[in-house]
């Protein structure tokens, strides 16, 4: 137990403090008493006055004048030097210099706490750096607001151009629910998640080398997939962004979007539809002869048959590379999903609702006849899908305007899987399954904020994937592992402290070789 001693040196008038400890001898089976001098009194003031061989933090402990307050700064030391690193933090700032700061105060929330950004501010109180005081509910929904189109496209222009030079970019789109009637792009269209929900679009780009989200734009919930290609390109021309290497699966195919792709000179690697007569041809010439050594192909452990050719597109002629792979293990599979698909399509005929994107596969495998007695009758075209069986089940198809190797191809195709963990974190981690605001305006401004905090938590999540981190936390338990690391700010002189280090602290930053912070620069 410890408590004060006040001594009055007769000698000197001077008036000092002790700081007494009692404890139990043992072996003198008594109580003991021990006294540190931690400070004296001011004669003239009557304040206490530390001792100068206490070092701030005891000084500031043992006066009892002082208040002190906390916050937590782990996460924030983190993602500030992610921030950095990746330009997120300067590039913010040049484009929003007067709001920088609490918009990324949002970002830093939603990626180590996520959830609902109307509880950013109490998170902000606890936290550095503390704008609280700037992110009240109204105050949070002007910010918002206030992001603009123009300064987006500014961010975006100059971010593509510093992050996403020479990789793969994986487009693809993703359904958002809502439950608001006022805004003009939530519409009702193809759920992904299959809610029975208005939603909006939402098509993204992210770089297969950088591992980082390059872009993104809302479309109306019911366009689909196919036909937005043609504005991203245009707003990239626009944007004066160089040229890009597009990796889309084959929902994006068409004959229009090739083109557009071509003529813009930009690259591509696309998953072409088996249905395609054209591709079909191609697939019927080498049909007998892919299966010899010549088109022997392991890749990982997956065993192919391959078959490549020039393929010059177009009245230009533009250099094309048409892929072409027969995987004897998928074929079974193929077969069944083709014949799931089959009865579906024939319920769409025979309800009267077909759907504008299977009309080629009603032409192509069904029998429509209609009689004044029996109705509608659909049936299937027996020996056409027989023929599609036989012939092209097994099959797929890349095109590429630059990739030359097949297995390349194929390997840069398959890692598009990408985009989808990105649209996970969107949705799931970063709390944007269901879209609550109301104004477009304020829905384009929280895109914009849980696109910045993808930005982070990707790459927090490629640092912890190449310094084997991620074989110990997710991106969520790392930082909530750094809550902890505390900064302490005492009144008056005595400054600020860090909180000790935990050992598992210190083996985060290593890892990520992120220096500790020297408290007095704090």
């Amino acid at each position: 137990m410890a408590y004060r001693v006040h001594q009055l040196n007769k000698k000197t008038g001077v008036t000092y403090v002790y700081e007494a400890v009692s404890t139990w001898d043992k072996t003198l089976k008594q109580a003991r008493n021990k006294q540190i001098c931690v400070g004296k009194i001011d004669p003239v003031t009557g304040e206490f006055v530390p001792s100068k061989r206490l070092d701030p933090a005891q000084s500031a402990l043992r006066d009892p004048a002082v208040t002190a307050s906390a916050q937590v700064m782990g996460p924030t030391f983190v993602l500030d030097a992610i921030a950095l690193r990746t330009g997120v933090s300067a590039l913010m700032k040049s484009v929003f210099p007067q709001s920088h700061q609490e918009l990324m105060a949002m970002a830093f929330y939603l990626t180590s706490q996520g959830g609902a950004l109307s509880l950013c501010a109490s998170w902000a109180k606890g936290h550095m750096p503390d704008l609280a005081a700037s992110l009240g509910s109204q105050r949070m929904s002007d910010l918002l607001a206030s992001i603009g189109t123009d300064r987006k496209q500014a961010f975006f222009a100059k971010w593509m151009k510093m992050r996403l030079e020479n990789d793969y970019l994986c487009y693809d789109i993703t359904s958002v629910s809502s439950y608001s009637e006022l805004n003009e792009y939530i519409k009702y269209g193809y759920n992904r998640d299959e809610e029975k929900l208005p939603q909006l679009n939402l098509a993204m780009l992210f770089g297969q080398k950088s591992g980082l989200p390059g872009y993104y734009h809302r479309i109306p919930g019911n366009i689909n997939d196919v036909s937005t290609l043609h504005n991203l390109l245009e707003t990239f021309r626009m944007l004066e962004i160089g040229q890009l290497h597009y990796v889309m699966d084959k929902g994006f195919y068409s004959k229009k979007n090739v083109d557009d792709l071509v003529g813009y000179r930009d690259h591509f690697t696309i998953s072409v539809p088996i249905n395609n007569r054209w591709l079909q041809r191609a697939i019927d010439d080498i049909h007998q002869t892919i299966h010899g050594p010549e088109g022997y192909r392991r890749l990982d452990d997956e065993i192919l048959y391959v078959h490549s050719r020039f393929y010059p597109w177009g009245e230009a002629r533009r250099r094309c590379y048409l892929h072409l792979y027969y995987n004897a293990t998928k074929r079974a599979r193929e077969i069944d999903t083709f014949n799931e698909s089959l009865f579906r399509y024939r319920e769409e005929l025979e309800s009267g609702k077909p759907i504008a994107a299977h009309r080629k596969a009603y032409e192509d495998f069904f029998t429509v006849k209609t009689t004044p007695k029996r109705g509608t009758i659909v049936s299937f075209n027996t020996e056409a899908i027989n023929r599609h069986i036989s012939r092209y089940a097994g099959f797929q198809a890349l095109l590429s305007s630059d990739i030359k190797d097949p297995v390349e191809a194929l390997r840069v195709y398959r890692n598009k899987d990408s985009v989808e963990k990105c649209f996970d974190d969107l949705k799931n981690t970063l709390d944007m399954k269901r879209l609550r605001m109301h104004s477009s305006a304020t829905v384009d401004g929280r895109l914009f904020i849980q696109f910045i905090a993808l930005i982070l938590i990707s790459a927090l999540r490629k640092q912890m994937r190449d310094s084997g981190l991620i074989e110990q936390y997710t991106v969520r338990e790392l930082l909530r592992e750094m809550e902890t690391l505390t900064k302490i700010t005492y009144s008056g002189k005595y400054g600020h402290i860090l909180t000790e280090l935990t050992k598992p602290q210190r083996q985060i930053l290593t890892a990520l070789n992120i220096p500790v912070l020297d408290p007095a620069s704090l």
